[in-house]
């Protein structure tokens, strides 16, 4: 047995054995959820222009909430990032359905409440992402100034079909729940790409936190699921490629329903 071969059954392995020890241990049983899709509207503003991003935003917003409230959405935000990568985006429009086409939807009356001569957007880079998630929780209401924080994986082209849904399902999803439970963040989602304009592959762990110290806190409980489950974190990495890991922290304000 080969190297390559023997680090994907070793992998394969822990994970059963995750598994195992999840529903031996009696723990809650965690399925997925009907698909959430998440439209993200990407921009690089030049810095001079950052301060008349707050005005464009608001007649967006406006509508965006219009349509939560009609049930069209199921959330919406934007972010501020606070970690500025080259060639990354400086601001974000978000908007969440648990239809296509209530996504679409969103998009159409974003496009039609937005400036179209506004200098700060025409003179910026601009890109965007459709997301889909089948893990996700939230507290309803608003954060104001929270923090988002981003962690972006890919699958190894030989990972199990259902390799993802696994991860979430005994590790992540389960500290996710616990955090949203007591308070320290106010929700999370574990994304794969719905059109592909990323490498297939590409998941996203996300959560929001309303407050500085709440980074601390999860950052605390994931190393102690980590300590807890040696064996997860070597399925997770038998099955994940190190070298696409990326991280994104962002000021956010955001609304659920």
């Amino acid at each position: 047995m080969n190297k390559r071969v023997w680090t994907i059954f070793t992998g394969l392995c822990a994970l059963t054995m995750l598994i195992l020890y999840a529903v031996a241990a009696g723990a809650q049983e965690i399925k997925p959820k009907p698909p959430m899709y998440t439209y993200v509207a990407n921009w690089q503003v030049a810095r001079a222009h950052w301060g008349d991003v707050e005005g464009l935003n608001t007649p967006v917003n406006d509508v965006l909430q219009k349509a939560l409230d009609d049930g069209t959405l199921v959330a919406y935000g934007r972010d501020t990032n606070l970690v500025h990568g080259l060639g990354a985006e400086t601001h974000s429009v978000w908007w969440s359905s648990m239809s296509m086409g209530g996504l679409i939807k969103g998009l159409e009356k974003a496009r039609a409440a937005s400036d179209a001569n506004a200098a700060a957007l025409n003179d910026a880079k601009h890109w965007d992402t459709v997301w889909v998630s089948r893990f996700y929780s939230w507290k309803p209401g608003s954060v104001k100034g929270g923090y988002l924080r981003v962690a972006m994986y890919k699958l190894k082209d030989d990972a199990p079909d259902d390799a993802l849904d696994n991860l979430s399902e005994h590790l992540v999803v389960p500290v996710m729940e616990k955090l949203l439970g007591d308070g320290t963040i106010t929700a999370y989602a574990i994304f794969t790409t719905a059109i592909h304009t990323e490498a297939p592959g590409l998941f996203a762990i996300d959560y929001i936190t309303p407050t500085p110290d709440g980074l601390d806190t999860v950052q605390a409980a994931v190393l102690g699921s980590i300590k807890a489950h040696p064996l997860g974190v070597q399925a997770f990495g038998s099955v994940t490629d190190d070298s696409a890991h990326r991280d994104g922290l962002d000021r956010i304000d955001a609304t659920f329903k």
